[in-house]
């Protein structure tokens, strides 16, 4: 169900990413709103924390263990897509967060793409 999922999106996903999310009922943060818009990796994933929200990202330093190592946190999903146009973003996680669950997702970074889905546990 979308109003569990509570959701905070990277600063390179597009406004039109967030406006179609919260129009499907989700519970959608973007990190320019919370005055993210320049933060590092680790400061974005540190407030998806502390506001207990699963991370969205196009970033592919989250799964570089050496860049930026994961322990216990609400989900991170990397969408991996060519080009990164809102439409393709959303064609890929849309479906994609329609049936997951956020026990589910806990402690899990996965990576989404077109053709493929990757679950990692980061605990």
């Amino acid at each position: 169900m979308p109003e569990s999922l509570r959701l905070y999106l990277d600063q390179m996903l597009q406004s039109r990413v967030v406006q179609v999310l919260r129009q499907a009922g989700y519970d959608v943060l973007r990190a320019s709103e919370t005055g993210q818009s320049r933060a590092d990796d680790q400061e974005i994933l540190r407030l998806a924390i502390d506001q207990r929200r699963i991370l969205i990202t196009l970033d592919e330093h989250f799964g570089d263990w050496a860049v930026l190592p994961l322990s216990e946190h609400f989900g991170v999903i990397r969408v991996k897509v060519s080009p990164t146009t809102s439409d393709n973003i959303l064609k890929i996680l849309t479906p994609f967060l329609q049936r997951i669950s956020p026990i589910q997702i806990q402690n899990h970074l996965v990576i989404i793409s077109a053709s493929r889905e990757k679950w990692v546990s980061t605990t």
